[in-house]
């Protein structure tokens, strides 16, 4: 009888399971079916009754992408010329000129070339911009350039650019090109062998192996993994990168969702290459998402010494789902977690602030969690090193001015100062005085809260007529901000020489030979050595 009773019971609670879940399907069927219905109507009868013409393809691409920036800056639409970027960047293979192409306030800039690619080869160089491609003018045309350098190899492509004020005319033959995830690897002179890895791209594990057996057949006794700068990409890769140096069968990540089926737990399949050689990983604040997965996991498994400044802080897994036509939509589909548990996510794109953007996840709010040795390790906002390098720690004046491209402008202007030089480019104090002078460009403009306000100002004081008796004020606070800024961009000299004397080094010598100088010259690969160095350091650090 009781078996009987206990039975009902659980059919029962089942049945109630069932219904309660087919009803919530339900209502959020009918929820997005309603939504989707006012969207049709919506869109199509703007398309009809606008007074001008419409793209309704264009239309489509800036509603599907405004509507997923709510989320989180990765849950993105992809049309069909954002797949194909998306899969050369997965592959690192495809043909076109083998150069970096920026889009900035409608014009079209170089900002990298790759030595020995068709864009090298036709003598352009990073900082031209790029005016007309065939027929095609490009200050009138709207869509991605890029894709006007790709296509089959071989085909000739005129290319009209402007250098330093002057028009020019070249000719490129596309070609395959191959961009390496291991761009550099090299062993230095106490036995490190150095790798950097710029990408997790679908060969990443095996040109990081291939460049570890080479290392070590050439009689390295330490290595060192740069990731610092690297911005991910596939989540395999990061796994079988650690199984290069941890045994078969180690759990280097979890992932964790609503949805069950994307809650993984991804484990080492393979043989490891080395398991005691000595370890250095190097990272810093644009070290992200795959790269956080290989620190963090070799630093749970007590494996690496970290070196370097915390990480950029993603947490979060994507995954790209087709579409109709050949289009996909790239959505955030779980959180990953390290070996030790931890949730690296520096950013709560649940919560915003009052301009839209997502909270920053309160220090005081990290968790603890222990390494497979015992030492502790935070969640909550990247991965911390082992050993900070503080000297390397880049300020929040030297960050802006990176991102708004005047440290890469004004290197554009040095270079075509003394465009063959040979050797290593230094930056003079006239240099830097130059720098000042130009980044007071209004393009260059800081966008600080503050001179975001003063400009508020001056635009509600020309609306209620006023401006005119303000003007002194006004001039008056505007210079003391300028001097402001001007003493933020003294304080970081040292940071602005060091920014500006790589980005001529890549100019003159390309990217390897910006390896090779940090070979010599890096402060952070310096630290690393001095750690593998010293075994006992090393194990202490390890708490082996």
């Amino acid at each position: 009888m009781k078996r009987f009773l206990a039975k009902k019971y659980i059919i029962t609670f089942l049945s109630l399971a069932f219904l309660f879940t087919a009803v919530s399907f339900k209502n959020d069927f009918f929820e997005i079916a309603k939504q989707i219905e006012i969207f049709t109507e919506a869109f199509k009868t703007v398309n009809q009754n606008y007074v001008d013409e419409t793209n309704p393809g264009e239309l489509m691409d800036i509603a599907l992408k405004n509507m997923l920036a709510d989320l989180d800056p990765y849950t993105v639409f992809f049309n069909e010329q954002d797949v194909l970027k998306f899969k050369i960047n997965n592959t690192g293979e495809y043909t076109g000129i083998g150069a970096v192409v920026q889009r900035k306030d409608g014009r079209v800039f170089l900002k990298e070339i790759y030595k020995g690619f068709p864009a090298d080869k036709a003598g352009l160089k990073a900082g031209d911009e790029i005016t007309q491609i065939g027929d095609i003018n490009l200050k009138e045309y709207k869509e991605d350039a890029s894709q006007l350098l790709r296509g089959t190899k071989n085909t000739k492509v005129a290319i009209t650019f402007e250098r330093q004020g002057k028009k020019q005319n070249t000719t490129i033959i596309l070609d395959e090109v191959e961009v390496k995830a291991v761009p550099f690897y090299s062993i230095l002179e106490d036995k490190t062998g150095y790798i950097v890895l710029s990408k997790f791209t679908e060969k990443a594990s095996s040109e990081t192996k291939a460049a570890l057996l080479e290392l070590k057949a050439k009689g390295a006794t330490k290595i060192i993994l740069d990731l610092r700068d690297n911005p991910g990409g596939l989540l395999h890769e990061a796994v079988n990168i650690c199984n290069l140096f941890v045994p078969k069968g180690e759990v280097i990540v979890t992932t964790k969702s609503k949805n069950e089926k994307h809650n993984n737990t991804y484990k080492t399949n393979n043989a490891p290459v080395d398991l005691e050689i000595p370890l250095a990983v190097l990272i810093n604040g644009s070290s992200a998402s795959a790269s956080e997965i290989v620190s963090g996991a070799l630093q749970d498994l007590d494996r690496a010494v970290v070196v370097g400044n915390r990480s950029f802080g993603k947490g979060l897994v994507q995954r790209p789902l087709n579409l109709s036509y050949g289009t996909q939509v790239k959505v955030t589909i779980s959180r990953y977690y390290t070996p030790s548990g931890r949730c690296i996510q520096a950013l709560d794109y649940a919560h915003k602030d009052a301009n839209g953007k997502a909270i920053k996840i309160d220090k005081s709010n990290f968790n603890a969690f222990k390494t497979k040795g015992g030492r502790t390790v935070y969640d909550g906002g990247g991965v911390l090193p082992d050993v900070v390098v503080e000297e390397t720690k880049k300020s929040a004046v030297s960050d802006a001015l990176v991102k708004n491209d005047a440290v890469f402008d004004y290197a554009t202007t040095l270079y075509y100062k003394n465009p063959n030089q040979t050797g290593i480019p230094t930056i003079s104090e006239t240099d830097f005085t130059g720098f000042k002078t130009f980044i007071k460009q209004d393009k260059y403009s800081l966008d600080s809260q503050t001179g975001k306000a003063l400009k508020d100002l001056l635009d509600k004081a020309k609306k209620e007529k006023i401006d005119a008796s303000i003007t002194n004020e006004y001039k008056a606070l505007q210079n003391a901000l300028e001097k402001s800024q001007d003493i933020e961009v003294t304080k970081s000299k040292e940071d602005f020489k060091k920014l500006l004397q790589e980005e001529l080094i890549t100019r003159y010598q390309y990217k390897e030979g910006l390896y090779e100088y940090y070979t010599q010259n890096d402060i952070e690969i310096n630290k690393a050595k001095a750690v593998l160095n010293d075994l006992n350091q090393y194990r202490s650090l390890l708490k082996l």
